[in-house]
């Protein structure tokens, strides 16, 4: 499809939707059911992909019809893959770095460590090569996918002891997916991958010792406070966060251009949507979780940051020696982030971190 092609029609703006005006020729209902790997109604990321589906139906007019399953209500969060790619359903909403197992290249279409922000990651995938590469991943396993939400930066981590040197994290047990959690794993950390919906009762009972989950606003709701009492951000594991649409390749190619229109349209605002109400809401949380419940907020410090490093250098080879498709897509990944990236450092980086400098903004505020 036309990039030029997919907002014909559509106007967006903040959370609304506007109908695509309906084609001339008058279509029958076409049935839909969306699986999603988060939790009914979680604030964020729950209620992101409902306002996604119930979207999707109403761009259509009604003419494709939304059945959304939370995770569990249809299938376990983690069969979400198998159960699109089968066709069982069209749809799934979830992060594709949870597919690592199948191919590594999924990562770098949700986030890898030391990778794009929000604002590159969507230049590349739009206007930079990256979506036609993440459809050569997806479409070896009889999907396509669209992004369509996305976190921003993520926090580090929820704690039950200070992390003061990379040694402090041998032995512990952390819920951490992706290539993240393989770079925690050079550090000595034990890690498992868990939906969202199973971490707190493995943080009580001592299956885990700490966690990685999103920033303050989602994070909130957890209530991982009542466990562990250290909380450091800015991680060096999920710096944009973008998440997944994916759908049974076949039944995309079965869709008129207009229902494609339709599906990425809403698809395209929901990205915005999810990413743009995270950024609003997470000072708001942060200052919740400190002055209601004790949180201690912390910062990794530099020794962290350069282990962190190092081991990333590490998983990347092997990453890139596991998969072909990897690779592909790392050389790729990389060059549009040293282009895109370098270019937004010299300008809106610039700027940033000089208005903070100027205007005192930054730690002091937390």
């Amino acid at each position: 499809m036309e990039r030029r092609k997919f907002l014909k029609g559509a106007a967006l703006a903040g959370a609304g939707t506007v109908a695509l005006a309906a084609p001339a020729v008058a279509q029958g209902t076409r049935e839909m059911n969306i699986v999603s790997t988060w939790p009914r109604d979680f604030p964020g990321l729950g209620t992101s992909a409902q306002r996604l589906a119930a979207n999707i139906e109403k761009l259509s007019q009604g003419a494709i019809k939304v059945n959304y399953f939370a995770a569990g209500e249809r299938v376990k969060a983690f069969d979400s893959f198998d159960e699109v790619a089968s066709g069982n359903s069209q749809a799934y909403i979830a992060a594709d770095y949870y597919w690592v197992g199948k191919d590594p290249a999924f990562a770098y279409f949700t986030a890898v460590p030391f990778g794009m922000t929000v604002d590159e990651w969507n230049a590349w995938v739009k206007f930079g090569g990256g979506q036609e590469l993440w459809d050569k991943v997806s479409g070896s396993f009889g999907l396509k996918a669209l992004p369509c939400g996305a976190t921003g930066t993520q926090a580090g981590g929820w704690f039950n002891k200070e992390i003061n040197s990379p040694e402090d994290f041998k032995g512990l047990k952390m819920r951490i997916p992706g290539l993240g959690g393989t770079v925690m794993s050079k550090l000595g950390v034990s890690t498992v991958s868990l939906p969202g919906g199973q971490i707190y009762q493995n943080l009580v009972s001592g299956a885990i010792d700490a966690t990685e989950w999103v920033g303050p606003y989602n994070d909130y709701f957890m209530k991982f406070y009542e466990v562990t009492k250290y909380y450091y951000l800015a991680g060096m594991h999920e710096p944009n966060a973008n998440l997944a649409f994916g759908m049974n390749k076949s039944w995309w190619e079965s869709l008129s251009d207009w229902e494609k229109d339709v599906i990425t349209t809403a698809c395209y605002a929901e990205n915005a949507n999810q990413f743009e109400e995270t950024q609003a809401k997470n000072g708001e949380y942060l200052q919740k979780l400190v002055n209601e419940h004790g949180v201690v907020v912390k910062q990794y410090n530099d020794d962290i940051w350069d282990a962190f490093g190092e081991a990333a250098k590490e998983v990347f080879a092997e990453t890139r020696a596991k998969s072909k498709l990897a690779t592909e897509v790392d050389d790729a990944f990389q060059k549009a982030m040293r282009e895109i990236g370098g270019m937004m450092a010299e300008m809106q980086g610039t700027f940033v971190q000089q208005r903070n400098r100027v205007l005192g903004i930054g730690e002091s505020n937390n």
